[in-house]
């Protein structure tokens, strides 16, 4: 009887009211009131409501008023996307690339961003672009790629605006372009996105489409780098390191360099690792430069393995062993032990 219910119910016209009880849920959830959405939306997803399904689905992905569960997340979002809510295919699709609450399927990914971006979901045509982009559970294709970023950008998705900038300035999938390149990263980067921004500041320090400019490139990878882009960071590094487009200052460099170095940047693990070497606006300590040095050559920078084991020649054996040991720690907590790694 229960199940029949439910089938009746499903078949009725929609019950007025219901609308308005989804969007007393988004103000309530809007103004971090997360107990009075559940309350709203709980019986609308447990009725039919997809757009009730997805956002139940997305307070459990995000641990919003309720345990985080992503097991939970994914049933409200096949419900939604069952449906045909092209928001719970894209949440669904970006489980199935992630790997949350079910196992890693860039294939069922794929299907899912296409069902969503065929509807016009800006986010599931930017994250189809990626697949194709990246070859990831669809074979590789940069025109596809670019239809799909294009279809994002143009409802000015900044992602999709910085990805089609990529393809354009690479010259995959289009004739190379540094202009059109140019004017997409600049139409995500007025959206304060820092990706772009940081590709901004890379197209005027090598002059790119527009005259060389470090004076440019360092107010781009600023604003990048305050938002914690760790490419930008250790951009700016090096522009303070050499004193382009902005004073000279080892210090400031180092920090930058530390701060990208921090989240996983071979490049700025390995200058921060000649800085300690050197005594540049840091104490000189042979320790802490081989254990950068060695952090950034098991990250894949191969001018990092020359530097180590040129550092390396001015230490001692139980230096060395030191150096390795906190390198190692280091590692371990992703960077973040003072003690380990500065």
């Amino acid at each position: 009887m229960k199940a029949l219910v439910v089938t009746l119910t499903l078949a009725l016209a929609p019950v007025p009211g219901l609308a308005q009880d989804f969007a007393t849920g988004l103000v309530a959830y809007d103004r971090g009131d997360y107990a009075e959405a559940l309350r709203e939306w709980e019986p609308l997803a447990e009725r039919g409501d997809a757009e009730a399904q997805n956002r139940l689905g997305e307070m459990y992905e995000f641990g919003d008023g309720v345990a985080y569960d992503a097991s939970v997340a994914m049933h409200w979002y096949r419900l939604a996307a069952d449906q045909g809510d092209p928001s719970g295919q894209f949440n669904l699709g970006w489980m199935y690339e992630s790997g949350h609450g079910v196992a890693q399927d860039y294939a069922e990914a794929a299907r899912w961003y296409h069902m969503s971006a065929e509807q016009g979901h800006a986010t599931g045509q930017a994250s189809l672009g990626q697949l194709y982009d990246r070859g990831q559970g669809v074979a590789q294709d940069f025109e596809e790629a670019i239809r799909w970023y294009r279809l994002a950008a143009e409802q000015k998705h900044a992602l999709a605006q910085t990805s089609l900038g990529h393809l354009y300035r690479h010259g995959l999938g289009v004739v190379q372009d540094y202009a059109e390149a140019l004017r997409w990263y600049r139409l995500a980067a007025a959206q304060n996105y820092g990706e772009a921004q940081s590709n901004l500041g890379v197209m005027y320090t090598n002059g790119w489409g527009v005259a060389k400019d470090y004076v440019e490139a360092a107010k781009w990878h600023r604003l990048a780098a305050e938002q914690g882009d760790a490419a930008a960071q250790n951009n700016l590094g090096v522009l303070y390191d050499r004193g382009l487009g902005v004073p000279q200052d080892f210090t400031e460099a180092a920090r930058w360099y530390r701060l990208a170095a921090g989240q996983g940047d071979a490049f700025a693990q390995n200058s921060l690792g000649g800085m300690y070497a050197t005594g540049q606006g840091v104490s000189q300590d042979y320790v802490t430069a081989h254990m950068w040095a060695n952090i950034s050559a098991a990250n894949g920078n191969a001018d990092a393995v020359v530097n180590r084991d040129s550092i390396a020649d001015r230490m001692t054996a139980i230096d060395i062993a030191e150096a390795q040991k906190r390198a190692g720690l280091c590692m371990d907590s992703s960077y973040y032990s003072s003690s380990a790694c500065d």
